[in-house]
């Protein structure tokens, strides 16, 4: 890429500081560019797509303002931040993006001195930023944080959190809203662009201050002043709110229009206190397909960039998402109790047909998982059977909730866990690496692990015939390929099943969809194999049975070692006195980076090949 010719501008940018040697009428024409360069990088390999092309105005804007990285830039979750990595000396490294070895998903303080803050799960922007701007303030520097937060991120309560403690700090912080999710007309565009550069001028704020100093002088005009100002901003601007919180509320802005982003961006870095610029854009923009679908062209995989086709790997069998999905159609029809609740994640949870199907019984409470948890066991208490769809990692921020409003309460909510162990592309963020370990330790819980996709069907069913809290966790993408029965048959809560029997005296008891691979190791080792389908309650009786007649065993799980199944497994067998050697198999104490699937399971040591080496040289040491 670095001899082309086709993009002179983009080659020629290695930092934000040679990207401010440009003159601002260079400025769109890069802008052109970098569009286009992300179309033909993204294309290659996919990856995050939509929300990137609708900020590449504002990205070259805010570096173009501020002094970066002496000016913290802090991205929200980070979707949109692929511009940002090209201008920060990452262009020649973008097609790597996501892949085993290659940049981060998101924004990551270990790749780069311009990642201010690292990202993966949102609203953290305002909260970050905000230190980040105390902590300068604390060491007498003078330089700028700056947090850029979506609309959709800005539904989470740790935003609104953040907001308000820095209205009342009156710190120096500057929120950049992105709004993607409206357009402007050209009129409106154009007034509000005027407004905006007139209320955050310096000759503006002085002329508001001044005249509330003496105002309040004479406290009846004082009122009616203030009452006519909120009036107007009322109409004229939706600001109101933010202006309650202590921040200084200046848009919307067109976030494609650089020249008016620089005049309000330069405004707002001389001003004092908390500071709100509402900028609008366009997801996809500059790409017609994404521009018509920006859901579908959220994260893409390789496409076309001239037809506009998304290259589809061809699927041998449904996903587990897929599974869950038509299941909870099925159930839907069955019982009127049953009510769907996502946190904005209807599409990666398979609740798309349920949704159009079922909208009375559809609830999307946008990025608010502790408000998803909650709602759950209120609708629980009024006879419901709300059922949570949420990501491993997800739930850990609605974890208090899952303690004291549902499990607490013994409240009959079912989670469905989708996600769980390595999910590949978006690398640690979004791991589902810990929900054993923190559900298991929770009082009423019951938490299953199947290990195929119709044992998951099964489960999930037997899930909502259950009167207290559950969960059922699965991976990202397909199964072993078992072929699904639409009949559902509850299972028997806590009990596992018996795989094969080895003569060997090793036993692996597998939780989860590695009992392939377990099954895979016992036919070279000659080990008994157990699916114990139960994380809680464990299957004690068989446990009991089996322990004694074997010499060792292995426990297999895709969650952290750390407190997961196996520690359930070992702290059991010592309460019964049973101490013969144990091996605990499962994801190691570290962050684990992105790639594909297969390529995580293989970082973990949980592929096939690894788990049979871990087990063949600890079996082999052990004493015959």
């Amino acid at each position: 890429m670095s001899g082309s010719t086709k993009y002179p501008l983009l080659e020629a940018i290695d930092s934000p500081a040679r990207l401010r040697t440009l003159a601002e009428s260079d400025l769109q024409p890069l802008a052109a560019e970098l569009r286009d360069f992300l179309i033909h990088t993204v294309s290659t390999r996919g990856g995050h797509f939509a929300a990137g092309l609708g900020t590449v105005e504002l990205t070259i804007a805010l570096h173009y303002a501020f002094n970066t990285p002496d000016d913290r830039l802090i991205w929200d979750v980070g979707h949109q931040a692929y511009p940002h990595k090209v201008l920060t000396g990452r262009r020649e490294a973008l097609h790597t993006i996501k892949q085993h070895g290659g940049l981060a998903p998101f924004p990551a303080r270990s790749e780069s001195p311009y990642d201010a803050f690292g990202v993966g799960h949102s609203s953290t922007s305002v909260s970050a930023a905000l230190g980040m701007a105390l902590g300068l303030a604390a060491r007498g520097d003078s330089h700028r944080a700056i947090a850029v937060i979506g609309d959709g991120a800005m539904s989470a309560g740790q935003a609104f959190e953040a907001l308000n403690h820095a209205g009342g700090l009156n710190a120096n912080l500057i929120v950049v809203l992105n709004d993607n999710d409206m357009s402007i007309s050209e009129n409106v565009g154009a007034l509000s662009n005027y407004l905006a550069r007139v209320i955050s001028s310096k000759v503006y704020s002085d002329f508001r201050q001044g005249g509330k100093r003496l105002l309040r002088r004479m406290p009846h005009v004082s009122e009616f002043a203030r009452r006519v100002e909120e009036h107007w901003k009322g109409m004229w601007l939706p600001g109101t709110l933010f202006e309650e919180l202590g921040f200084n509320y200046v848009g919307p802005i067109d976030g494609h229009n650089i020249p008016a982003l620089l005049r309000t961006l330069r405004n707002a870095r001389e001003r004092q206190g908390p500071q709100l610029l509402h900028v609008v854009t366009q997801k996809g923009k500059g790409y017609a397909p994404a521009e018509a679908d920006p859901i579908t062209w959220h994260g893409p995989g390789p496409f076309d960039p001239v037809s506009g086709t998304i290259r589809k790997e061809a699927a041998s069998g449904p996903s587990f998402s897929q599974i869950f999905g038509q299941w909870l159609c099925d159930m839907a029809e069955r019982d009127p109790r049953i009510v769907a609740i996502t946190p904005a994640m209807r599409e990666g949870s398979g609740m798309v047909e349920y949704s159009k199907r079922f909208p009375e019984r559809y609830y999307d409470v946008a990025i608010a998982e502790q408000h998803a948890v909650t709602l759950a066991a209120g609708l629980a208490c009024e006879q419901m059977r709300p059922v949570v769809a949420i990501y491993s990692t997800f739930l850990q921020r609605g974890y208090d909730q899952l303690i004291h409003d549902v499990a607490l309460q013994n409240l009959p909510v079912l989670f469905a866990l989708d996600r769980a162990g390595m999910v590949g592309g978006d690398g640690a963020t979004h791991n589902g690496s810990f929900d054993l370990s923190f559900m298991r330790c929770v009082p009423n819980m019951t938490v299953m692990t199947p290990a195929d996709e119709n044992e998951c069907r099964q489960m999930l069913y037997t899930a909502i015939t259950l009167d207290g809290p559950t969960a059922v966790r699965y991976p990202r993408g397909q199964g072993s390929g078992v072929p699904v029965e639409k009949t559902m048959t509850a299972l028997p809560v806590g009990v596992a099943e018996v795989r094969r029997t080895g003569q060997s005296g090793l036993l692996v008891l597998s939780f989860g969809t590695l009992l392939p691979a377990a099954l895979a190791a016992a036919e070279q080792l000659d080990a008994t194999v157990v699916n114990m389908r139960f994380v809680k309650p464990l299957d004690e009786a068989l446990l009991r049975k089996l322990a004694p007649q074997h010499r060792a065993l292995v426990t297999l799980e895709e969650n952290a070692v750390a407190g997961g199944a196996g520690s359930a497994v070992a702290e059991f067998l010592d309460g019964q006195g049973l101490l013969q050697p144990r091996l605990h198999i499962g994801i190691p104490d570290f962050y684990l980076g992105h790639g594909s699937r297969e390529e995580c399971l293989r970082d973990a040591g949980l592929d096939n090949t690894s788990i049979l080496q871990r087990i063949s040289q600890w079996w082999q040491a052990q004493p015959s």
